[in-house]
């Protein structure tokens, strides 16, 4: 059996070949776009095992490379010290060190989504680079309307965007860059719904056990459509998290933590792994807080010993757990009394605003 190590580049490939006691046996190079020279000479290695560092360009080389292999293993970047720690440090040495870890068996492997799920991710991204195309041109329209002292909430109501562009007093040079500001949010917009009815599209094709875990996750507090989508396309399978912690680490939501010498401290949650993820729990956190009187009462406990920051990322923690327990035990989320009365008060406290909305607009028509 051969092991290769293959350090990925945009525009090459460097390959080492080394067998069990860990001699080397070939080295090569290609250029990423000789496919076919790839292929053959792979083809022609006899049999091998390989290893590839997962990242963001690695998919079209397990695609090619799988079928001709025996096994192949997805190593993950952040646990190979080792490569970006090295003092000496080249694509040929990068590729070498792969090899004898694989030949090693020491491997620390990356978790690698299946075709849907990979989709899925996608879409939810890009969704997500849409919503935030959208909100920073918000933001440099409503900075523009603020300096002629003509922002408020109706802004981006048809109407008075108009009427903000037809404003006298508007510079030459404000006028300008408001129009285009004014096209770039009309586009974004038509591409951000576009982006929405696709992921709808893709949501409504998946399995009936992708749907229940749809419905398992939005009969949660503060889980709606959008945090449901990046929990299931983040997460991916839920069952390859061994514990809790896993999955909230996976998010960065962990302290972390140094000791030496019998000292410890505590530090910030990691922030490492999906932050996309991360800003979907801590926004629905706050929602769950917002409407449920258990959650509330969890953050209002952790307020007072932490300040409000640390409780809602401490709450977006526990939810996130309450979330992948959930889906692995195929459960839905279970309403406590506390939090069913709650319910039923702000549902009044609702019905009552719409009702005295309802009585004056009705009063103004007379």
């Amino acid at each position: 059996m051969k092991y290769v190590g293959i350090d990925l580049h945009k525009k090459t490939i460097v390959i080492c070949v080394v067998n069990k006691d860990r001699k080397v046996l070939q080295r090569k190079k290609f250029l990423c776009l000789d496919v076919k020279s790839i292929a053959d000479w792979f083809a022609k290695l006899g049999e091998f095992q390989f290893v590839v560092e997962a990242t963001a360009t690695y998919e079209w080389l397990v695609q090619l490379l799988e079928p001709l292999a025996a096994d192949w293993m997805l190593a993950h970047p952040g646990k190979m010290r080792v490569i970006a720690e090295s003092t000496k440090k080249t694509d040929k040495l990068d590729a070498q060190t792969l090899a004898e870890f694989l030949a090693l068996g020491m491997i620390p492997r990356a978790y690698r989504p299946n075709a849907r799920q990979r989709e899925h991710r996608k879409l939810v991204r890009h969704r997500a680079k849409g919503q935030q195309r959208v909100s920073r041109l918000k933001c440099q329209i409503r900075h523009m309307a603020a300096s002629y002292n003509a922002d408020h909430r109706q802004l981006f109501q048809t109407d008075h965007l108009d009427a903000l562009q037809k404003r006298t007093d508007l510079t030459e040079a404000d006028r300008f860059i408001l129009s285009e500001q004014v096209g770039e949010y009309e586009q974004a917009l038509a591409r951000l719904k576009a982006a929405k009815k696709q992921l709808q599209r893709f949501g409504e094709q998946g399995s009936a056990a992708e749907q229940a875990q749809r419905e398992i996750l939005r009969s949660a507090p503060g889980v709606g459509e959008v945090v449901s989508e990046v929990v299931l396309a983040e997460l991916g399978d839920g069952e390859r998290f061994g514990t809790l912690k896993d999955a909230t680490a996976y998010a960065g939501l962990v302290p972390g933590k140094r000791e030496s010498d019998g000292k410890s401290k505590d530090l910030g949650i990691t922030k490492k792994g999906s932050a996309l993820l991360r800003w979907a729990m801590v926004e629905a956190a706050w929602v769950a807080v917002a409407h449920s009187a258990r959650w509330r009462g969890v953050y209002e406990a952790l307020k007072r010993r932490r300040q409000s920051k640390r409780a809602i990322i401490a709450v977006a923690r526990r939810l996130l757990a309450v979330l992948v327990s959930m889906l692995k035990s195929g459960t839905k989320y279970r309403w406590s009394v506390a939090e069913l009365k709650d319910r039923e008060t702000q549902a009044a406290r609702r019905q009552k605003r719409r009702s005295a909305s309802q009585a004056s607009q009705e009063t103004v028509a007379v």
